[in-house]
Order: C-alpha cells, then sequence, then structure tokens
C-alpha cells in the first residue's frame, strides 16, 4: 500500500527513535518525501551511531536528533515542534528487568505517554500514534500493566483532544529487533553450546520490523481517533525459531536445545486480541481495528459473546521450514 497522501511533506516526531523500529522507519520512510524526521532519545551515542549509518543517504538531511527524555515533559514539549505526526515509540520493554525495576516502567511506559499526550494537545499535533504490545492484553507482567495503561491513557475520550487524532498499533515478537534473544544465541553457537529456550509449548506471534512499520503506516492512514490496530500474523512455538535461527548458522539439523524454565512475568502463550476486544473489532481482509470501548455496549445485546480471542496458540503457526524461508528474508542473519 502507498502511503505517500499522510507522509509526504509532514514533520515526523519518533520518540524512541534510535532504537530497531525508529531505525527501520527511516529505512521505509526514504520511500517517502518527509519534510522533517525527528529523532528524539535520551542516548547520544546512539543519535551518533545513527547519523554514521545514514551518513551515506540523502534522508539524513531531513533528520534531526533530539536528545531528551518522555518523562520529561518539558523536552517532548519542545521536540513536539510544529510536528504533523508522532510515532510513539520510547518505552522500557524487557519483562524481566521490568518485574525487578517496575515504577521505573511506570515513569517511562505510563508517565512518559502522558507526557506525549500533554506536549500532543498543546502542540496541536494533528496525528499520534503509540507503539503497543501483545503483553498489553491480559497483562500478567509489569511492563504488560503498565502498556496496557498506556493505551488506556493514548485512548482515552478526552475532550481536551479535540485538535489530535490518537490511536494505537499492537503487535508481538519483531524478528531482530535489538533486545531479542538472537544476540545470545549467537554467543551460543560460537560455543558450540545448546541454545536456550525457555519452554517446549512457548508460542509467540511474529512479525518483521519492516510488517511492523507498514502497520504504523496503516494506522496513520486510517484512524479516525480511538482505535487499536492489529495485524494479523503467524506464530510459532519459540524452540522452532530456536533451531531454524541455528540451522541457518550451522547447517546443523536439531541443533541441540537446553529448556531453562519460563522467566518471571511470562506467559506461554500471548494474546493480541481478546474475547472481549472482538466484541467491537472491525475484522479486515490483513487487520482487526478495535473501537473505543463505550460505556454501555448496546450492540452487545445482539451478538454471541462466545468468540474466540486471538491469540498465538490458535493462529497458524510457522514450521522449522518456513521460519527459515522467513528469516533468509532479513539482513539481520548473516
Amino acid at each position: 500500500m502507498d502511503y505517500s497522501s499522510v507522509l509526504d511533506n509532514k514533520n515526523i516526531l519518533i520518540t524512541g527513535g534510535t532504537g530497531s523500529f525508529g531505525h527501520q522507519m527511516i529505512k521505509e520512510l526514504t520511500r517517502y518525501k518527509p519534510k522533517t524526521i525527528r529523532i528524539f532519545s535520551r542516548d547520544e551515542d546512539k543519535q551518533h551511531l545513527m547519523r554514521q549509518e545514514f551518513s551515506d543517504s540523502p534522508i539524513l538531511k531531513k533528520m534531526q536528533f533530539v536528545i531528551g527524555d518522555v518523562r520529561d515533559y518539558d523536552r517532548v514539549y519542545t521536540a513536539a515542534k510544529d510536528i504533523d505526526i508522532i510515532f510513539h515509540a520510547a518505552a522500557l520493554k524487557q519483562v524481566p528487568a521490568v518485574e525487578s525495576h517496575p515504577f521505573e516502567a511506570v515513569k517511562t511506559n505510563i508517565i512518559g505517554a502522558y507526557n506525549v499526550v500533554k506536549a500532543s494537545v498543546a502542540r496541536k499535533v494533528p496525528k499520534v500514534v503509540a507503539i503497543s504490545t501483545d503483553k498489553a492484553v491480559k497483562p500478567v507482567n509489569a511492563m504488560g500493566m503498565t502498556k496496557a495503561l498506556q493505551e488506556k491513557l493514548i485512548l482515552s475520550d478526552d475532550l481536551s483532544k479535540d485538535n489530535t487524532t490518537f490511536c494505537c498499533v499492537r503487535y508481538g515478537n519483531v524478528l531482530g529487533s535489538r533486545g531479542s534473544i538472537v544476540p545470545l544465541w549467537d554467543a551460543k553457537i560460537a560455543k558450540n553450546e545448546p541454545l536456550p529456550v525457555t519452554h517446549p509449548q512457548m508460542t509467540r506471534f511474529m512479525l518483521t520490523l519492516s510488517q511492523a512499520i507498514d502497520l504504523v503506516f496503516y494506522a496513520v492512514k486510517n484512524t479516525k481517533g480511538g482505535e487499536i490496530f492489529v495485524k494479523k500474523a503467524p506464530a510459532s512455538k519459540i524452540v522452532d525459531l530456536a533451531q531454524a535461527y541455528a540451522q541457518i548458522k550451522t547447517n546443523k539439523k536439531n541443533y541441540p536445545i537446553k529448556y531453562i524454565g519460563i522467566r518471571a512475568g511470562e506467559k506461554i502463550d500471548e494474546i493480541l486480541v481478546s474475547e472481549e476486544e472482538m466484541r467491537r473489532v472491525e475484522e479486515r481482509k490483513d487487520h482487526f481495528v478495535i473501537k473505543r470501548e463505550e460505556e454501555l455496549d448496546v450492540d452487545s445485546l445482539g451478538k454471541n459473546l462466545k468468540v474466540q480471542e486471538y491469540g498465538s496458540a490458535t493462529v497458524k503457526h510457522l514450521n522449522q521450514d518456513e521460519l527459515i524461508k522467513l528469516m533468509k528474508q532479513l539482513k539481520w542473519v548473516i
């Protein structure tokens, strides 16, 4: 799908812009003609490395780098000046780390999101898309709980939001993203050691970075305000992903696996759309669009409420051959 109509000649702000999402966003935006791309993050070293990465690309002339933290409202307000679209990707995402330090996630994922909302309204930013996660659905860990509250903040039907359209996108694991298990697997393969996997039955949704960005662009183009956009996606068992990855790297089938147990705060399966949300879903060819919850769901009176949730246990699972084919298309597999 072409998104020129919503991206060309626009001033774009990406919070948490030096992460995997921001890097891929810049690459995808090279196909369009944005006026400005403002990278907002708290790590000056990653900003320096990002400048170097795009030093030979014409898009660098459109990139601006702002050091700041979403926890600091004044910096978010400053960064949002003259912006047309905010992609809010800044977050603490590592489940075990957040289990140990939950209030740090409150400060970034909840207070930070509120700062983005306030600054967007104050600056009259036309559109804001917040990046959420399957862990926000029926959350059992602190990270998911903070992201669930972030969704509520972003989507709240607040009268002060009249000039800004807010929506969320929600997706699961992104293959090869920063913070993934791949570097650990590489280290184990280098030592010819078994790959650590938490549980033989653990499943996760699988999405490429390019597909994640496409979902975000789809949301910008189609939002009317208050929705959560979900891309239909396959899943896989983590053990199949591990063995497929090892086969690419070593050319060995059935590479040894070591089961290490479920980490604090982890689910066996993830959910992208709960049964309750399925009541207010508009299903499209490749997407679910979850509409804002009303105070009284009158439409539910005429519906069959025994609807199956959209979870990684029940969708199509990619087998090892399919995972190998998918990963060979991605540049992070060397």
